[in-house]
């Protein structure tokens, strides 16, 4: 994070509540960028809402994520995902670096891969033009249950006719 501060003109939101050592560390970079960097502690539905709605970039760089729904819910708000390639994360976020994805995503749980994900961001983010298709394409994704269940249907329609 401090890197990312260092690097861009960046402003950071973070919202909700970890453990001490995390909390703390981000304590040090809202008082190392004030103006810059916030820290919300807790979580407030309508105080998420707005955050996903003010932002460009929403970063979710988990370690581990069995579903994870905060970034389909960042794409609705047209808040472009930086994530790394884990559980759900990795099923719903495709990286846009060949200019079909996304958002942008990072496979090792290190800085120096966030941090390299966070630049391809910034640089998209850079040309206001390739940025808007970005967010069109994240404003289309469909996660419904409808394009969910048309999935599941062909699949049972394929084993029907394997047993044919």
């Amino acid at each position: 994070v401090d890197n990312i501060m260092t690097y861009s003109n960046a402003q950071f939101v973070v919202l909700g509540s970890g453990d001490w050592e995390y909390e703390q560390f981000f304590k040090e970079m809202q008082a190392k960028y004030p103006g810059r960097f916030v820290l919300c502690q807790g979580f407030v539905p309508e105080l998420a809402r707005k955050i996903y709605g003010g932002s460009d970039i929403f970063l979710m760089p988990s370690k581990s994520e069995p579903c994870g729904l905060s970034q389909m819910v960042a794409l609705r708000y047209g808040s472009i995902p930086v994530v790394r390639e884990t559980g759900g994360l990795k099923d719903s976020i495709t990286d846009s670096g060949d200019g079909k994805g996304n958002g942008f995503t990072f496979k090792s749980y290190n800085a120096h891969d966030m941090l390299d994900a966070c630049l391809r961001a910034k640089s998209v983010y850079e040309s206001k033009k390739d940025w808007n298709v970005l967010v069109k394409r994240a404003l289309s994704c469909d996660f419904s249950w409808t394009q969910a269940a048309e999935s599941y249907i062909g699949l049972y329609k394929e084993m029907v006719d394997l047993w044919k």
